[in-house]
């Protein structure tokens, strides 16, 4: 019987060779959303042959500098990091993408990051029915009470 050499990435589950691959054959730039146990990171990417290279990324940690309180992996500063990246990839001249998952599932989070993402200007296939509802991506169920327009305009303002 022969040995079958496994990937590494396959083998460590972090890369759905499968789903990268039907992703890249569309040739369009892709959004990851990573959460982690503190924060939210929404990355856009375009593919090429020597590696993924970012064209636009944000980090929950930027809306504590508009006046976030509260959690940085909630629904709602998913949305406004989605938002953010959105902003920034316009920017510089994105026009649409698709959502890669990877090997993680479709959370809330990431829906919501997703909607962000949409809101922001980017077009991006995804059915509306996936989104959170519009009162948990303004945080009415959160404790911590967070002005979601307020944050959404200074982003606007800082971000062209």
């Amino acid at each position: 019987m022969a040995y079958s050499k496994i990937l590494r990435r396959l083998r460590e589950e972090k890369t759905n060779y499968k789903k990268r691959g039907t992703m890249l054959m569309g040739k369009r730039e892709f959004i990851t959303v990573n959460i982690s146990n503190e924060n939210t990171q929404v990355q856009i990417l375009k593919p090429e042959i020597s590696g993924d290279k970012v064209v636009a990324s944000a980090h929950s940690r930027y809306l504590i500098e508009k006046g976030w309180k509260g959690s940085r992996k909630s629904v709602p500063a998913a949305y406004l990091t989605g938002y953010i990246a959105g902003k920034k990839a316009l920017g510089k001249g994105s026009k649409d993408a698709i959502l890669y998952t990877g090997t993680r599932k479709y959370t809330q989070r990431m829906a919501a990051a997703l909607k962000g993402v949409i809101d922001a200007g980017l077009e991006v296939p995804a059915n509306s029915e996936t989104f959170p509802p519009e009162e948990r991506i303004k945080g009415e169920h959160l404790t911590v009470k967070n002005d979601i327009s307020q944050i959404k305009s200074a982003i606007d303002n800082e971000v062209k």
